[in-house]
């Protein structure tokens, strides 16, 4: 980025430097590195082109999953799990506030000199602005959640130009798989990533016409949170508090674009290379931490007593809901109408979900179970020839209880062995994709 794009100090409160325009890309989540001076590394850097997630994890936790390990086949490596809240949860948080009060601590501790984060849009709280946080307490402006697609990893270079050597980044996956591929490029003294869980993402357009769908007075609602007791949150600025269970969400009234095909063939729920994974899927009523690495342990320390911690429970079975979840996925990824569920069975499923169905870690392994064969199921669909790119040999491990088995040529080791597909990072050009 041109150096008169960032000249003089940066101004007070959370910094949102311009950014150059993207460089358009086949499946992009726009995570800001075609933005950058590095735009030639998205052919390796993207996750929707040939990931190697056992050489990435590798690199970042010291080894890579180990599925005899409990676990670590669905969630990626990790050290430990929590179910966690915040003693005093903050003002304006999703849950309690762990993600950006562990951002408050570094800065407030020297021990990063920024935090790269998304604030609102001022004008519009559900839409994401990348921006460079230094002051403690600025990181409450990136508080809650936001929809939609926003250049995070730009951000890296006007911070750079600023001086500034220690980062923390707070990141979905699809950036935080570009960032750690391009990470020993940076020159950072040091880094620290928090990894939120994601897949379902849609642009802030869609996600207001989903609002609108869900409530009759949609400009008024705050805060939205699918919780792991199957009900979406709704708060709204006059102080209702609304639950939707999931059963009865408008699903099947979506535009069928509402979730881009990169979203729907996301292999990383859990964002398995984070130095901390902060999201809900296992922490049943409060905040599901996996700490993967010894800097993950650095960001839980850094919190001290201020975090209640215990271990996550689990209960319930994930098969049926797995199954029923393949049956309607097969139909939606043939382009034909969701199932839906007769209307007076709703309440009475809404009711029972919570007390039978998966719960805890089971919830989560449910998530990432439908996830997996939700990839595999659209790929065939949409993008065949990306399937033996694309999908990771631990993702078919996941699917295959529910007989989804790789057909010949759809694994990379299938590829490899057809000498169609050369190893990644083995010379070959840069390729378009998310970036």
């Amino acid at each position: 980025m041109p150096h008169d794009l960032v000249a003089g100090p940066p101004p007070a409160g959370p910094w949102a430097p311009p950014l150059a325009e993207p460089v358009p890309r086949a499946l992009c989540t726009d995570c800001g590195l075609s933005r950058m001076a590095l735009a030639k590394a998205c052919g390796q850097a993207c996750q929707f082109l040939r990931p190697d997630y056992a050489a990435l994890e590798t690199q970042v936790h010291g080894r890579a999953r180990d599925p005899a390990r409990p676990d670590e086949l669905h969630f990626g490596p990790f050290r430990r799990m929590l179910r966690a809240s915040l003693a005093a949860p903050r003002d304006g948080a999703q849950w309690t506030g762990i993600a950006t009060r562990i951002g408050e601590r570094l800065l407030e501790t020297g021990a990063v000199d920024a935090v790269l984060a998304m604030a609102a849009d001022p004008e519009d709280r559900w839409k994401p602005r990348p921006v460079i946080v230094t002051r403690p307490e600025d990181m409450a402006a990136c508080r809650g959640m936001k929809m939609g697609f926003a250049p995070l990893l730009a951000l890296l270079e006007p911070a750079a130009q600023a001086g500034h050597r220690r980062l923390a980044v707070v990141g979905i996956p699809c950036q935080v798989h570009a960032l750690r591929a391009i990470e020993d490029r940076l020159g950072l003294e040091r880094l620290y990533v928090i990894g939120t869980p994601c897949s379902d993402n849609t642009t802030t357009e869609m996600f207001h016409r989903f609002l609108e769908l869900l409530d009759p007075d949609p400009g008024s609602v705050t805060y939205l949170e699918f919780r792991a007791d199957f009900q979406v949150e709704l708060r709204h600025a006059d102080g209702r508090v609304r639950t939707i269970p999931f059963l009865q969400l408008p699903i099947s009234r979506l535009p069928p674009d509402f979730f881009p095909l990169t979203c729907r063939t996301c292999v990383d729920y859990t964002n398995v290379l984070a130095d901390l994974t902060v999201g809900y899927m296992g922490g049943t009523g409060a905040q599901w931490l996996l700490v993967r690495n010894e800097r993950g342990e650095e960001l839980i320390a850094a919190l001290g007593d201020e975090l209640e911690a215990r271990a996550p429970g689990s209960a319930g079975r994930r098969a049926g809901a797995v199954k029923g979840f393949i049956a309607n996925t097969e139909r939606a990824a043939g382009g034909l109408p969701l199932r839906r569920m007769p209307a007076f069975l709703r309440p009475i499923m809404g009711w029972l979900m919570p007390r039978l169905g998966p719960r805890g870690l089971e919830f989560a392994r449910t998530r990432v179970e439908m996830k997996a064969a939700e990839t595999i199921l659209f790929l065939r669909r949409k993008a065949p020839r990306r399937l033996r790119s694309m999908v990771p040999a631990h993702v078919w491990a996941l699917v295959a209880p529910y007989g989804l088995s790789p057909q010949p040529g759809e694994t990379q080791a299938a590829a490899l062995a057809q000498g169609t597909e050369p190893a990644q990072g083995a010379g070959r050009p840069p390729r378009g994709g998310s970036s």
